[in-house]
């Protein structure tokens, strides 16, 4: 099937939903080598695509450019040889880390006899809906394969080549592992409809849906969704530079955790200055402007550090995916605390200081996803975490939170045992 051949997608959809769901039921007690085997052999197959990577990139980029993707969103599209090595070292990584499935969680013994165990186990089906990252084909396709899920791709229409590439070679993992095509579906045609009839769950095979991308498609999957779904709205992410920081690594920080991507989920987007020590705005700032990034400061901040453009109401609490960051003071740490409150989306949130009491208490208050201290956000990331990959990072409270690697995707069941145990 080619992108322009005419489909029923109704159809099509349902017969990828069963296809997954027998899958899945073959998945759920693989052996770990098998499934370890199937990622290895993808990594190796993907290295001996890169030609061919390259070549349907460069056919993405030109839509991109057509459909007038911004430059973030570009970003997140384009791949070079570093990138595709390191999907296939990604793979590689999920191929080597602890197998989740059938892991004891909890086990112990009861008076009536019974031994009780809570192990871990596959959710099923997990559909991935995404947009411009190719290379989430090979990470959703990896995590949910070695926590024993069967995975349905939906890519976005930007990444259709690519990502069409790369699924060919988990494809050739999954043969030389003996494991079913079904395992890893790419959803074969870029109509919207396909999105719509995943989102309805197929049937009742889809368990979960996991969204990848912006505001828009997130929103889109949260109120049109009929299973389950793990995600994050924004990564409106803030770094808090306390009095009690230490400045070269404040400035060091602070240009990393905006510049280095400004267009991920972990890209600091708002900047929050201890009022007590004001002699730190100016440093950071200069470091930032220098680095190509506009800052937008309340009045406090301008009066502090040269450059400075006024920012708006709507700059707070704002996600730019751009080389702009706001910037305000704050009262300490329960100013900063109560900033994060009332603009944060509960990502990731930084404190850079050498206070451990102020550490302590904006670890404590703070209630976002990932906390970090003098630690770069950039680093909200389930490779950086020893996930190996992640499939996305959730902030919501309800079963996964935070980076979703193989052991996110997973459930549990008890398995209990007695010696003729009956209830009186």
């Amino acid at each position: 099937m080619t992108e322009n051949t005419p489909v029923d997608i109704t159809a099509l959809m349902q017969a990828i939903g069963t296809d997954a769901r027998d899958a899945a039921a073959v998945l759920a007690s693989a052996p770990a080598a098998t499934k370890a085997r199937a990622l290895t052999a993808a990594a190796a197959a993907l290295r001996g695509s890169v030609p061919a990577v390259l070549d349907a990139n460069a056919r993405d980029l030109d839509y991109g450019r057509e459909k007038g993707l911004t430059d973030a969103m570009m970003d997140r599209l384009v791949l070079d040889e570093d990138r595709i090595e390191a999907i296939a070292v990604g793979m590689e990584a999920v191929a080597a880390s602890p197998d989740p499935v059938g892991e004891v969680i909890a086990e112990w013994d009861r008076p009536s006899g019974l031994h009780i165990r809570r192990v871990r186990t596959p959710l099923g089906v997990i559909g991935v809906i995404y947009e411009s990252r190719p290379n989430v084909t090979a990470d959703a396709g990896a995590l949910c394969l070695k926590s024993g899920n069967a995975a349905i791709l939906r890519g976005g229409s930007e990444s259709f080549h690519s990502a069409t590439v790369i699924h060919a070679a988990l494809l050739t993992g999954l043969r030389e592992a003996g494991l079913p095509d079904a395992a890893i579906q790419l959803v074969p045609t870029r109509d919207r409809a396909a999105v719509s009839a995943l989102l309805g769950g197929l049937g009742g095979t889809v368990d979960v849906i996991v969204p990848r991308g912006g505001r828009g498609l997130v929103e889109r999957v949260q109120t049109d969704a009929r299973v389950p779904v793990f995600a994050h709205l924004e990564g409106i992410c803030h770094l808090y530079i306390d009095a009690a920081a230490d400045r070269d690594m404040a400035v060091k920080i602070a240009v990393n955790a905006k510049m280095r991507r400004t267009g991920i989920c972990g890209a600091a987007e708002c900047l929050l200055f201890d009022r007590a020590a004001p002699d730190a705005v100016g440093p950071v700032v200069a470091a930032l402007i220098a680095s190509g990034c506009e800052v937008r400061g309340d009045a406090d901040v301008q009066a502090a550090a040269p450059g400075v453009v006024s920012a708006d109401a709507e700059d707070f609490g704002r996600e730019f995916l751009d080389t702009v960051i706001a910037a305000k003071m704050v009262d300490g740490v329960a100013g900063a605390i109560d900033h994060i409150r009332e603009y944060g989306s509960s990502h990731t949130e930084c404190i850079v200081t050498e206070d451990d009491g102020a550490a302590a208490e904006f670890f404590a208050r703070v209630d976002s996803a990932i906390l970090m201290r003098n630690t770069s956000t950039q680093f909200a990331d389930g490779g950086e975490f020893g996930m190996g990959a992640e499939i996305g990072i959730a902030t919501g409270k309800m079963h996964a939170r935070g980076p979703i690697g193989a052991e996110q995707l997973t459930s549990f069941k008890y398995l209990v045992e007695s010696k003729g145990a009956v209830r009186g």
